[in-house]
């Protein structure tokens, strides 16, 4: 399948990555090294939290969307990275057997003004369930490379 280049983005367009399955021992493995808290961490403690049972590091989350997102997404068009992100919301737990799927949508796009070799596209990515439940969405723009930029005029030369 040939790149996509930010021509191919359209506004509107709708697209599906995953399923990707999570398991217990990799949530307590990304706790333990990088969000020690107990519902994450012990199964017990976690049942007495208000997540009411053993659950996923929202960061944990962010890392598998992005991976979902880096196999279906961004390598698979001419990505150039990403400003950053402008909103990231944890809706529900997730819990070890689901399986996360993202639904993606194209909100809009525009030519970058400094930059006429790129363009953003900004997406709106709902993670869901195996439940259909939706468990974090995402709000961010993608830098991607267009397939005939502009030309840039050349600055002009002035004699001494």
């Amino acid at each position: 399948m040939p790149k996509r280049f930010w021509e191919d983005f359209i506004e509107g367009s709708l697209a599906e990555y995953g399923p990707r399955a999570v398991t217990r021992e990799e949530i307590m493995a990304f706790a333990a090294e990088f969000d020690p808290q107990p519902m994450h961490l012990d199964e017990h403690a976690a049942r007495a939290s208000m997540l009411g049972g053993l659950a996923a590091s929202g960061w944990h989350t962010c890392v598998l969307v992005n991976r979902l997102l880096a196999d279906g997404l961004m390598n698979e068009a001419h990505a150039m990275g990403a400003p950053g992100v402008d909103e990231v919301k944890w809706l529900k737990p997730v819990r070890p057997g689901d399986r996360l799927t993202i639904h993606a949508k194209v909100l809009e796009k525009r030519a970058s003004r400094s930059r006429p070799e790129m363009g953003f596209v900004n997406f709106h990515f709902e993670v869901r369930t195996q439940a259909a439940e939706t468990v974090m969405t995402l709000r961010c723009p993608l830098m991607v490379a267009r397939r005939s930029p502009p030309h840039r005029e050349a600055p002009k030369q002035t004699e001494p």
